[in-house]
């Protein structure tokens, strides 16, 4: 008489005693987080009006980078190509803005309140619509049929892009800087206790709030929108089922380009701007798409703001920083610890190769 073996269960001990712990990769990253941690509270402990009114700069310039960052993530979130020639958009589309705002409106500091407000809107408008349509006749004429090329062939053909795109703008506009902060009162909109609101602060998170609430409502409640995260998907997919691809690619650059436009007049009222401020910038807006996730719109808002409070922490507050001179380096630092600890982002990843 034989007796069949049973097979053994797994203990449950067992499978918890299995379970690893944290990676050396996963305790580094946490280690830096709490190093970048305490220094934030020791700055604000030190001086609570200064680190606040600094963190009011920071939060306006990443509110410019956020703008850049969501055409960056809304490319790639749809074709996973990095459109190094974004950053050149919004630098042309600025000068453009440049061009409508002073030389065509006549828009000065004496302007009055009510001309001044309807002119920045003209202008506002008409610079979205000049880099939209830039941005859609460069996925036209040189992105659509490179689609089924290896990905290396578009991002060499982005590169060039962004070359083609600098020399118009250093061929209409020369090397000068161009700037209109001066459009704006520099004075203070309101002021809590010893903080003071500025006039150019409000006014770009007052844009840039409902240009990010009318972008997420549209990719995730609109009709279009939900034809974009479907070729994002699958395109063809999304085809057999209907959804024009190659109109949704297009509307997709079209939303990019309009956002860079929009930031590219933000820009102009807070600082100079020539015809390669869009290399450095995209290059910032970009890393801060990564930081936050990459496809991911919310991530992308959240890595622009990020970016923006550290350049100007690192620039503006007193203990243990680095300085002005070490601005690009930290960013870009910043970049490589995100690919190192975190590659899918603060957000994680909205890609169809994402996590």
């Amino acid at each position: 008489m034989t007796v069949e073996a049973q097979p053994e269960r797994p203990s449950p001990r067992g499978a918890l005693g299995r379970r690893r712990g944290p990676s050396a990769t996963s305790i580094i990253g946490l280690f830096f987080l709490a190093l970048i941690a305490a220094w934030v509270l020791r700055n604000f402990i030190s001086n609570p009006e200064l680190f606040i009114e600094i963190s009011l700069i920071g939060l306006t310039t990443g509110c410019v980078y956020a703008l850049v960052a969501l055409g960056y993530t809304l490319v790639y979130g749809i074709l996973q190509l990095i459109n190094f020639a974004h950053g050149d958009v919004f630098a042309l589309s600025g000068l453009v803005a440049y061009s409508i705002s002073i030389n065509l409106l006549n828009l000065t500091g004496n302007t009055a309140t009510i001309a001044l407000i309807g002119g920045l809107a003209l202008t506002l408008v008409l610079a979205a619509a000049f880099a939209a349509s830039l941005n859609f006749t460069i996925e036209f004429l040189a992105y659509r049929r490179l689609r089924d090329q290896p990905r290396l062939t578009m991002l060499i053909t982005a590169v060039g892009m962004s070359f083609i795109v600098s020399n118009i703008a250093l061929y209409f506009y020369g090397v000068r800087f161009y700037s209109a902060s001066d459009l704006i009162q520099s004075g203070a909109a309101f002021t809590i206790g010893d903080i003071s609101v500025r006039w150019n602060q409000l006014v770009v998170i007052l844009i840039t709030i409902p240009v990010l609430l009318i972008l997420t409502w549209l990719v995730r409640s609109t009709k279009q929108g939900k034809g974009m995260r479907a070729v994002a998907q699958d395109q063809d997919a999304a085809a057999m089922m209907g959804i024009n691809v190659n109109r949704t690619i297009s509307f997709t650059f079209i939303l990019a380009g309009s956002l860079a436009g929009s930031a590219g007049l933000l820009f102009l009222l807070l600082f100079n701007m020539r015809y390669n401020t869009g290399f450095e910038l995209g290059l910032i807006a970009f890393t801060a798409a990564v930081l936050g996730g990459i496809g991911n719109l919310a991530g992308a808002a959240l890595g622009g703001i990020l970016i923006g409070l550290i350049q100007s922490w690192n620039e503006g507050l007193t203990h243990w920083t680095a300085g002005g001179s070490w601005t690009r380096s930290l960013v870009f630092g910043i970049l490589i610890a995100i690919l190192v600890f975190r590659p899918e982002g603060l957000l994680g990843e909205r890609t169809p190769e994402g996590a």
